[in-house]
């Protein structure tokens, strides 16, 4: 096969400019210790509902200033009861799935986890108002996805 000297050319900028951006995200993801987002804890997802703290999912209060939320996705439902925690307070969410790939999306927030079975995810966020706010599934679960959902309150101390 002959290759005419500009695809030569080409072909090299291509490369090198491959082997340059590649070798850049390499680097900077162990070099500066990345891992996935929400952390990198394990868990048996056949054993969620035996593990603490999944075995007694909920909101609790860990000191005056913070609350962790520990939520079980499974198929088309998040196992939570009353999730209410108090404006301007931090809230952790601890997350995991029992089955396949969840999403946990909190409507009109900067929360948006992947929740993979085997994994715990995590994420901070602290309320800015009160009400009442849409936890949703933006991850296709099966047939049921659509009915995939749960609330948040937010309320006044």
């Amino acid at each position: 096969m002959h290759l005419h000297k500009y695809e030569k050319i080409w072909l090299t900028l291509g490369i090198a400019s491959l082997i340059v951006f590649l070798s850049v995200v390499g680097v900077s993801a162990f070099s500066q210790n990345h891992t996935p987002a929400g952390g990198m804890e394990t868990i048996d997802p056949k054993k969620v509902n035996e593990t603490a703290p999944f075995d007694n999912p909920g909101v609790t209060q860990l000191d005056d200033d913070t609350y962790q939320a520990t939520i079980v996705a499974m198929a088309f439902g998040y196992n939570a009861p009353e999730l209410r925690v108090p404006v301007g307070k931090e809230v952790i969410f601890k997350v995991t799935s029992t089955d396949v790939v969840h999403s946990f999306t909190i409507d009109n927030t900067k929360v948006n986890m992947m929740v993979v079975p085997g994994r715990i995810t995590t994420k901070s966020y602290t309320f800015e108002k009160p009400g009442t706010y849409l936890i949703l599934c933006n991850e296709y679960c099966g047939t049921g996805h659509h009915m995939m959902y749960t609330e948040i309150e937010v309320y006044e101390e």
